[in-house]
């Protein structure tokens, strides 16, 4: 057997450079996209204590490139040199609160993985400089030679000249082609899309630095202003909020935030799309990490919970600090993280409690429109713990159809009620609801189709003694009418006449 003691065993120790061009490439493929490439360079505008940041892109060109520009207190071309270089920070190293690197890696990872040409200017006080890494230099070269240009000239960089700031500009964009070479069209249309998600993506990213009336950061795209989005719509009148709690660690306090999201019919369609974005409400239900204020990981329940139909409405905001990236296993991209066993123990009770209040957001909702509603079209019936829904044979608007009908047709119209019962598409309904139920909408109904079952209902319901307001209040709880309010109500006024005047 083959031991080994590190304190006798003698050893012979040779330094082993690794290959430049190797590393290089396989520095591209730490799994960023675009826009998880464009909040990793704003990360550092903003340890740099940038106010604005600029994105500005050339896509209608053979030659696209993105540049990315800031206001933040600049470089020294020692600086430079040093941000260029790979690993040029010590992930355990104390850091300030709004320092959001860790590893030295980001400015150059995330730049790999979307160009070959990364090229930074940066300006301090005056003083500029500028610093180059081409990937096909390196390639011929396999050495880590890092360019730095004395003639140089960017588009970005006469605003600097007099003030502080950088300039981050990726060219010759090979990642982000799609593909598509030689189709010129069709490659422009694909980096705009990517452009597209880049925006929706910062404004969730970065929400709590752009939000509110005086907010620390503002963001351009091509010269539109980024607008943030709140995933736990906080400023909503409707989002129900748990009191906040904490859980102190060794290395800082974590805060956990729950919220309820409105139900969508208390929103407004864009309010309820923009919250719910291209994966919708179902996927981006569940934990919202952040570190700082910086958005980490945007739903999902890391392994607590099932994605359900029922529970989109939950959103749970966690704040850490940046002295527990190691705790969270933050990623170089700080787009993924894990939970400590502590914050996971105490997140599965708090879910369990919230994911509760979701769903009684939907079944409250659905119990009142059922069970609360006068002569509901439909009936729901529990037998043996299955939920059957019966059209309401009862309703007034199918009784003064039925006794418009000749003896022996009113048995074969019940048959006909019974049978679109029993064909209810309960399968087709659960698979619309569960992949994006706020679609899920009724059928319009014609205004003569109106009036018919505003005269039925309010007929019946005076019959049983109800009087005048009586009746308006319960129409009012009838989900048909509800949508057509308006109109019901002048056919409500009509009815009234009508029989006033008989």
């Amino acid at each position: 057997m083959l031991k080994y003691d590190s304190d006798n065993t003698e050893s012979r120790k040779k330094t082993v450079t690794p290959n430049a061009y190797a590393l290089v490439e396989g520095l591209r493929d730490f799994g960023y996209n675009l826009e998880t490439a464009i909040a990793d360079i704003i990360d550092n505008s903003i340890s740099a204590g940038a106010q604005n940041v600029e994105i500005n892109t050339c896509t209608e060109t053979d030659n696209p490139w993105i540049a990315i520009v800031d206001d933040g207190i600049g470089m020294s071309e020692t600086e430079l040199v040093d941000a260029m270089r790979l690993g040029s920070k010590n992930p355990r190293d104390s850091r300030p609160i709004n320092d959001l690197g860790r590893f030295g890696l980001g400015l150059k990872s995330a730049s790999f993985s979307q160009c070959r040409v990364l090229t930074v200017f940066t300006s301090r006080d005056g003083e500029s400089s500028c610093a180059r890494w081409d990937l096909d230099h390196i390639a011929r070269n396999n050495e880590w030679e890092l360019e730095l240009l004395d003639n140089f000239l960017l588009e970005e960089e006469n605003r600097l000249r007099s003030n502080s700031g950088t300039v981050v500009k990726w060219q010759n964009l090979d990642r982000l082609s799609g593909g598509l070479e030689g189709y010129r069209e069709k490659k422009i249309k694909h980096i705009n899309s990517e452009l597209v998600k880049a925006e929706h993506h910062l404004s969730l990213v970065f929400h709590r630095y752009l939000e509110g009336t005086n907010p620390t950061l503002n963001i351009k795209l091509n010269g539109r202003k980024i607008v943030p989005i709140d995933p736990m719509a906080s400023s909503h009148p409707a989002t129900q909020k748990d009191p906040e709690e904490t859980i102190p660690l060794a290395n800082g306090t974590v805060t956990i935030h729950c919220h309820t999201l409105p139900h969508h019919k208390k929103m407004s369609q864009n309010e309820w799309d923009e919250l719910g974005g291209q994966k919708g409400h179902l996927r981006t239900q569940g934990i919202y990490v952040y570190r700082e204020k910086r958005l980490i990981i945007a739903g999902g329940w890391l392994g607590l919970a099932k994605q359900k139909e029922l529970t989109k409405l939950c959103r749970i905001a966690i704040n850490i600090p940046n002295t527990m990236d190691n705790d969270w296993k933050i990623d170089v991209k700080k787009a993924s993280a894990q939970l400590p066993p502590l914050v996971r123990d105490r997140l599965k009770k708090i879910i369990e409690r919230l994911v509760g209040t979701s769903k009684r957001t939907y079944t409250r909702r659905g119990g009142r429109l059922v069970e609360q509603t006068p002569y509901p079209i439909w009936k729901r019936i529990k037998s043996d713990d299955k939920v059957i829904f019966r059209p309401n044979l009862d309703h007034p608007i199918f009784t003064t159809y039925a006794d418009k009908l000749p003896e022996d047709l009113r048995p074969g119209f019940k048959q006909c009620l019974k049978f679109i019962g029993t064909g209810l598409p309960v399968d087709t309904l659960y698979s619309e609801f569960a992949s994006n139920g706020e679609a899920v909408v009724s059928d319009y109904m014609e205004d003569y189709d109106l009036k018919d079952l505003v005269f039925a209902i309010a007929e019946a319901l005076q019959k049983n003694g109800f009087e005048k307001e009586a009746i308006s209040e319960a129409l009012q709880s009838h989900p048909s009418l509800q949508k057509n309010w308006e109109s019901a109500k002048g056919y409500l006024t009509n009815y009234f006449m009508k029989n006033k005047h008989e």
